[in-house]
């Protein structure tokens, strides 16, 4: 039913679920079966899916699912049928087996740069960025490189990724996207003061900046970070 590569293939993929809930990336299966290139990976997994041992989760990374194994690929429990492969079906009890959300990724929107310090002007880029889904709350979201140094008594610092629910608006001390002018973006507390705005720093080294209400604009909430250690 499998060629010897689709079985191989099958089962180092189920077996990194089954060690850390989250699939090898195409890199790390090219480098297991020893191929030269991502493209014979790709149709190995196309060619599983086609059989109905494989599926790519929808709308995130490196998010594949075994459906189920043929017996040959899994520790024998008896005697298999001569001239054909057992198949085993993996639905039941799978939760039990593997974390599913350990491997839940999604790619949120990555616009660009926000300052954590004075604003800059408004994110324009866009590209995505892999998240893991635990780190996001309900909600529609998306992903800010952090620049500048005010916000890192918050713990928030340059280079980090923020990763921010879309809201227009805040609650008394949230950290918020502000939009200052229709141009100008930043990341800071938000508070009011009577008819004004105020978005604080956490770095005693910078001073609130205080704006008419109709100057700013909440863009989002900031839901989670992401951190890359070089």
């Amino acid at each position: 039913m499998l060629t010897a590569k689709q079985h191989e293939l099958l089962h180092f993929i189920q077996q990194r679920l089954d060690a850390s809930g989250i699939s090898p990336s195409f890199e790390e299966m090219k480098e297991a079966l020893g191929l030269k290139s991502k493209s014979g990976i790709h149709r190995l997994i196309s060619a599983l899916e086609e059989r109905g041992f494989l599926r790519r989760l929808p709308n995130r990374a490196r998010a594949l699912e075994v459906l189920k194994v043929p017996e040959a690929a899994k520790p024998a429990a008896g005697a298999r049928e001569p001239g054909r492969e057992n198949v085993v079906p993996l639905r039941k009890p799978a939760p039990a087996l593997r974390p599913i959300a350990a491997n839940d990724i999604v790619e949120v929107p990555l616009h660009g740069k926000i300052a954590a310090g004075v604003p800059i002007e408004a994110f324009e880029d866009h590209n995505n960025l892999a998240v893991p889904a635990a780190l996001l709350g309900s909600g529609e979201h998306y992903a800010l490189e952090v620049s500048g140094d005010s916000m890192v008594e918050a713990g928030i610092f340059d280079g980090d990724y923020a990763l921010i629910q879309k809201a227009s608006t805040a609650r008394e001390g949230d950290i918020v996207v502000a939009l200052v002018d229709g141009q100008d973006a930043t990341l800071k507390y938000f508070r009011r003061e009577g008819q004004m705005i105020r978005l604080d720093p956490a770095n005693s080294a910078y001073e609130p900046q205080r704006y008419p209400a109709e100057r700013v604009i909440v863009q989002g909430r900031l839901s989670g970070l992401l951190r890359r250690y070089h």
